[in-house]
């Protein structure tokens, strides 16, 4: 029976009764609860010094006194410490060397850069500073190598501008500064494919394992000025 009802049905039973006839304890709770319409006392809710303590007594008894330190929160989170100093600079990110590959109709250019130094105190102004490009190192077309005129555009010039480039990386001695390779390719003439295949097949063996990104930077165009019209022979 709810509340509301034994509410209802009490001035209706005999006083006699009520005091001859026993009740259950849960009754007699929940009747005189319902009488005196009194609010329950709130339950005292531990403060922030108690549960922090009692964080503490569970997860291994750390004190937080002025010898806490931050080790301590480490192993109360369950979170691994950094044991090696140096391991912090490690985890930050250094951008990789760019192989720029340009490919258009009539010849192809290829450029190696190398990531903007880094300073050894950076500033708080840096932050507001947009990223510094990258270095060029080297640039090559295929006109620097012998190709003359409309033999710059052909497959062969841009196959054996791409063998020449990887070669001159390794002369020049900066294999061994790059660490990651990104190719940026751009254009869709015949150098692109050319280029791809000098870097897939034995004369790109040692730079190919240091490649950790292929990137397409073509420029398309939507919308934009009226292109010209078709050239019409005959």
């Amino acid at each position: 029976m709810s509340r509301d009802k034994l509410r209802t049905l009490l001035p209706f039973v005999c006083p006699t009764c009520t005091s001859t006839l026993p009740l259950r304890p849960s009754l007699i709770t929940t009747f005189s609860r319902n009488i005196s319409d009194s609010p329950r006392p709130a339950a005292k809710r531990p403060s922030l010094d108690e549960q922090i303590a009692r964080t503490a007594a569970n997860s291994g008894g750390y004190s937080l006194g002025s010898n806490f330190s931050i080790s301590d929160a480490l192993s109360m989170m369950d979170m691994p410490e950094i044991a090696d100093p140096n391991q912090a600079s490690r985890l930050q990110y250094s951008p990789p060397h760019r192989i720029h590959i340009f490919a258009t109709k009539h010849n192809t250019h290829m450029t190696l850069t190398a990531p903007a130094a880094r300073k050894l105190k950076p500033e708080l102004s840096d932050i507001y500073k947009p990223p510094e490009p990258n270095r060029p190192l080297m640039t090559y077309a295929t006109g620097m190598i012998g190709f003359k005129k409309s033999g710059r555009g052909t497959y062969d010039a841009a196959y054996q501008l791409a063998s020449y480039f990887i070669k001159q990386i390794q002369e020049r001695g900066l294999l061994r500064d790059i660490k990651e390779v990104e190719v940026v390719l751009r254009g869709f003439g015949s150098g692109r494919e050319a280029a791809t295949k000098v870097i897939l097949g034995q004369e790109g063996r040692l730079i190919r394992s240091k490649i950790v990104a292929v990137t397409d930077s073509t420029r398309l165009k939507f919308g934009g000025s009226r292109s010209p019209n078709p050239r019409r022979l005959g």
